[in-house]
């Protein structure tokens, strides 16, 4: 288990936006030379960093990632995690060779099987079994061999009725089933994950979670896993990566890492402010009234949430609903109201919907809001807020009403709502 078998040692990928070439054929044929000769990119350029949120000084080139260092124990599970656009799947693209770096060195011991999106590697022309064939072959495999695991990797995928149709004509829940059932089951030492869990359903997402542990714990297998469900990676790995615009932001225990990721996502005014439209119904504000300034809130005391919302225009069957969600980005308290419970945003103006907690039960820590208001039953959704107006719960002294069990979910049927109108 001490064996290193990924080790990335300054590893960078620049793409070039725009033209591709250097401009003249004279220096496109020196720029294949020096590479041929696995000399560096005479015309590489500095360029710049993968912020999606900035304008590029550079409109030439951009790094993808950029000074990536990390290794990999054999049998280790490691997540990767960041926001899109943070050079995720390019640096499992680069491990998998599918791309190579621009800067920098990979050293890999043994085979890898990687599935980095829906069809990856798989013939759409070809039946689910020929493609289970296929790619064994690539992997090295003999026919003989890929026959003992062929069975069980039906099995696993559960598309039997379908293994000799075309897997052109597979939903990509099939297709995604079966992908990930090659890749777990042929003879790897390396799995690379890349969202696997974001296609499929529950079941099927258990299914990967246990087969995922079973590889590493029980037959010594390493996994790079990437997800933006950190209950995933929290459950599954306990080391990850946060990737931050092409950069290493962090590398360390899973937990710490989630918790890097999840600060780095939260809108950090403590008061929620949005915009009037003119043309569609919104959400203008959103505040917490914590018990304590600086938004701190004492565990068991009464806790208010106000939204105001505006209307340019009548709206029946209006729902609004909020998430207190912590760290962990786990839902530990959902409340809603509908215009069918109490009468709301019926008249053209701007409300004031104030949700009142009595005594709040939740575990010490830091807490955020996602906001969700559209007309009931999903039937027109009109804006979702998430990871604003974070807050900290408290607590003075060791006196608590609630035992305190974290993680765990609280429906607030009973919490008091109140409509305020504001004005029109």
């Amino acid at each position: 288990m001490s064996n290193t078998v990924i080790k990335v040692e300054n590893l960078g990928k620049q793409y070039h936006l725009g033209k591709v070439g250097t401009g003249t054929i004279a220096n496109d044929l020196k720029r294949w030379w020096h590479i041929a000769r696995g000399k560096e990119d005479p015309y590489l350029k500095i360029g710049d960093v993968n912020d999606r949120t900035q304008k590029s000084s550079n409109n030439d080139v951009v790094w993808a990632i950029k000074d990536i260092n990390f290794e990999v124990k054999q049998g280790e599970v490691l997540g990767i995690i960041g926001k899109n656009g943070a050079g995720k799947s390019t640096l499992l693209k680069i491990l998998s060779r599918v791309t190579a770096p621009t800067t920098g060195d990979i050293k890999v011991k043994g085979r890898i099987a990687s599935l980095l999106e829906v069809g990856t590697g798989f013939h759409p022309e070809l039946s689910g079994r020929e493609n289970i064939f296929l790619n064994g072959a690539i992997l090295g495999m003999t026919k003989a061999e890929i026959k003992t695991k062929f069975d069980e990797i039906v099995e696993f995928s559960g598309v039997e009725r379908y293994i000799d149709t075309p897997v052109k004509r597979y939903s990509s829940g099939m297709y995604v089933r079966l992908a990930f059932a090659v890749a777990a089951h042929l003879d790897s030492e390396i799995l690379i994950l890349d969202e696997v869990l974001a296609v499929g359903d529950a079941e099927f997402q258990k299914k990967c979670l246990g087969k995922m542990q079973d590889v590493s714990r029980n037959e010594g297998r390493t996994v790079l896993f990437v997800s933006h469900n950190m209950q995933a990676i929290s459950t599954l790995t306990t080391r990850a990566v946060f990737l931050k615009n092409g950069k290493m932001a962090g590398e360390g225990l899973s937990a710490e890492m989630i918790q890097l990721y999840l600060e780095d996502n939260i809108q950090k005014e403590l008061r929620y402010n949005g915009k009037i439209l003119s043309d569609k119904p919104s959400i203008t504000s959103v505040c917490i009234v914590t018990s304590e300034p600086g938004n701190v809130h004492i565990h068991g005391k009464p806790l208010q949430i106000k939204f105001t919302i505006n209307t340019p225009y009548p709206i029946d069957n209006s729902a609004l609903s909020f998430q207190i969600v912590n760290l962990r980005d786990v839902s530990v308290v959902h409340a809603w109201t509908f215009d069918s419970d109490r009468p709301m945003l019926r008249n053209a103006g701007e409300e004031e919907i104030v949700c009142i907690i009595p005594r709040t039960r939740l575990y010490m820590g830091k807490y955020i809001l996602n906001v969700h208001f559209a007309r009931s039953f999903g039937a027109e959704k009109f804006e979702t807020l998430l990871g604003i107006c974070p807050f900290e719960i408290v607590m003075y002294g060791m006196d608590r009403e609630y035992k305190w069990v974290p993680d765990t979910c609280v429906y607030l049927e009973e919490s008091e709502w109140v409509i305020n109108k504001r004005r029109t």
